[in-house]
């Protein structure tokens, strides 16, 4: 199968695949490979390599997936369930001997993993927290890395999902230098910050504190703390500090973004894209968002649907979509 390799001199092989696997960045799936005297490491995300490599060469390359790679099923007796999250397995068993021998095996498998995770409540609260049993490893706190960013974190102190990876890629696609861009419920950066790579000037909002600490840390870490703005409190407090500031806001907060419709019409510039979360019943999944956008924006604004997004499945009959909606004034 032809996948993505960062091609290397056979010299320099050890030392770059020991920086891509540091890194999390090497697809395990896939064996490396060498020939006329150059190395292939096959990568699992090739926008994150130019941070870890000076001026990479990336190319495709037909390589042989693993064959003793060692799963986690070849070691029980059935496949389970798992996401990963940096180098953290994260697990949904309620049956704890069923949890830990899952958690054992993945431990002895081929996997990267050094952390295994089982949900131990569903989300709550405001800050829309969870609880974690920890099957294995020190801590909740992990290193999560998604087309070419780095983000801290703690799963016991903020709220995070690895599933949004490629929905967040697509929002930041669109976003242009020197725009502003505003997330009214920023969580540790995962808009902001690729954001702000791409040029954006960006300010992020939370009422999780510990969110907040961690979204500065992963504008640091990222290099574009000079173009992030973290703030500690309820947006609607903030957004009259910010009126007609925006050229883009992030609205994720599926449930209740409705509610603060009124602080992101108050945020929008003479020309703002608004990317609304939602999740509604599949007979009629954007129709109750694009009418509360309709209704708050209304007469100030024209409002343009510019893309009907399905994101995911949320529930049975229930989808979590997005619309991007253009104001202009």
């Amino acid at each position: 199968m032809e996948v993505p390799c960062v091609r290397v001199a056979l010299e320099h092989g050890e030392a770059t695949r020991a920086a891509l696997a540091d890194a999390d960045l090497i697809d395990d799936g896939y064996e490396i490979a060498v020939e006329d005297g150059r190395i292939y490491i096959p990568i699992a995300d090739p926008d994150g390599v130019s941070d870890v490599l000076e001026a990479p060469e990336i190319v495709p390359r037909t390589v042989a997936e693993r064959e003793s790679q060692t799963t986690p099923a070849d070691l029980l007796a059935f496949e389970p369930t798992y996401e990963r999250l940096g180098r953290a397995a994260l697990i949904d068993e309620d049956d704890p001997e069923r949890a830990q021998a899952i958690a054992d095996a993945i431990l002895e498998s081929d996997l990267p993993v050094e952390t295994v995770l089982n949900k131990a409540s569903k989300v709550k609260g405001e800050t829309r927290v969870r609880d974690w049993e920890l099957l294995a490893g020190e801590n909740t706190e992990v290193v999560h890395r998604e087309y070419g960013c780095e983000f801290l974190l703690d799963l016991s102190d903020v709220y995070f999902s690895p599933r949004l990876a490629t929905e967040r890629h697509r929002v930041a696609e669109q976003v242009t230098a020197d725009e502003h861009a505003f997330d009214m419920f920023a969580g540790v950066g995962p808009f902001v910050v690729p954001f702000a790579k791409r040029g954006a000037e960006c300010v992020g909002v939370d009422i999780n504190p510990k969110a907040i600490d961690y979204l500065r840390e992963n504008a640091r870490r990222n290099g574009v703390e000079d173009r992030v703005t973290a703030i500690n409190d309820d947006v609607r407090t903030v957004a009259t500090e910010y009126e007609n500031w925006a050229d883009r806001i992030v609205m994720n907060l599926p449930h209740s973004a409705d509610d603060f419709l009124e602080s992101a019409v108050t945020l929008a510039g003479d020309d703002c894209t608004i990317h609304y979360y939602d999740i509604q019943h599949e007979d009629d999944p954007f129709g109750p968002g694009e009418r509360a956008i309709r209704a708050a924006a209304d007469p100030e604004y024209e409002v343009t649907v510019e893309t009907r997004h399905t994101v995911r499945s949320y529930a049975p009959h229930e989808l979590n979509v997005c619309l991007d909606v253009r104001l202009e004034r």
